[in-house]
């Protein structure tokens, strides 16, 4: 019988002024195992999520790659699917993201003796889950990614090497935060002003990323979401203003109530690990590293790997 395993990657999305389109992988890490069996479903969660996961059909992973297996007109076998969870939920850090991702690769492994899958079908079918490619992108393919929708609504995405100097720290808050509560928040309309600015720092942030971290301050600046959501993350937005006044280029994970630093050297990545054990001591500390391989897959079979 057939065993797939995938380890995928935390993502944080937005990056202050890039809104919807830029992603980052980051170097925390879910797994995720599909055993072909004879019959049925069967779903076990270690790790985060535990009691709160879904361990019947409507299961993100299992939909994902169901989803997979319709679109290419195969049936779904019998599964045993386990799933260690190191990624907080609700927290910003792409969770379910990593869901979708993680359940498309599972498809994608365990019909890779059938059928070859490109990076863009895997793209598509994550988008159509996920419902937006900035943080699906980044958890299928690593590194830096501006993703974007075309007209006729196939998603695109282009990878981008992170400069070496960028120290990326993920601070972590005890409570969740509902995607659709901050998005409910978001204007449909933002003054000419503010887009204007948006477009140059957005701009600014990926020359900041790729070749020029020095200028991670000002790159992360952002007038387009991150005000908007400030009353329903109190502390985030404390936080936020606390680090930037000390200059660390701190801005919301995703759609929050974790807080992304994008420092240009560890020293200063230490400064503001001290910042906020002073400040906001019940905050989960995470010094990571930029992820460039995003999802990996193994696959075995009686005969080996």
């Amino acid at each position: 019988m057939k065993i797939v395993t995938v380890k995928i990657p935390a993502t944080t999305a937005n990056l202050g002024p890039g809104f919807d389109t830029l992603g980052m992988a980051l170097s925390f890490y879910d797994s995720y195992e599909a055993e072909v069996v004879s019959s049925g479903l069967e779903i076990s969660v270690s790790g985060e999520g535990v009691g709160d996961i879904l361990l019947d059909e409507s299961n993100l992973i299992y939909k994902s790659l169901a989803l997979v297996f319709n679109k290419l007109g195969k049936k779904v076998p019998g599964l045993k699917i386990r799933c260690d969870n190191n990624i907080p939920h609700g927290r910003g850090m792409g969770s379910s993201g990593a869901a979708v991702a993680g359940g498309i690769m599972l498809a994608a492994g365990l019909l890779q003796d059938e059928i070859e899958i490109s990076e863009q079908q895997l793209l598509g079918f994550a988008t159509e889950l996920e419902g937006h490619p900035d943080n699906v992108a980044p958890a299928l393919f690593g590194g830096l990614t501006i993703a974007w929708v075309e007209e006729d609504g196939v998603p695109r995405h282009k990878k981008l090497t992170v400069h070496r100097g960028v120290s990326p720290l993920v601070l972590v808050p005890p409570h969740q935060m509902s995607t659709k509560l901050a998005r409910s928040l978001q204007p449909e309309s933002v003054p000419h002003t503010d887009a204007v600015f948006n477009v140059s720092r957005s701009a600014l942030l990926v020359a900041a990323l790729t070749q020029s971290p020095e200028l991670m301050l000002a790159a992360t600046e952002d007038r387009l979401h991150q005000s908007y959501r400030s009353s329903a993350m109190p502390e985030t937005s404390a936080l936020i203003k606390k680090l930037r006044a000390h200059g660390h280029p701190a801005v919301v994970s995703g759609a929050g109530p974790s807080v992304l630093v994008l420092e240009d050297d560890p020293a200063k990545r230490m400064e503001a690990i001290a910042l906020v054990e002073s400040s906001f001591p019940d905050w989960r500390v995470l010094a990571l590293a930029v992820d460039v391989k995003g999802a990996s897959l193994l696959v075995q079979s009686g005969s080996g790997t």
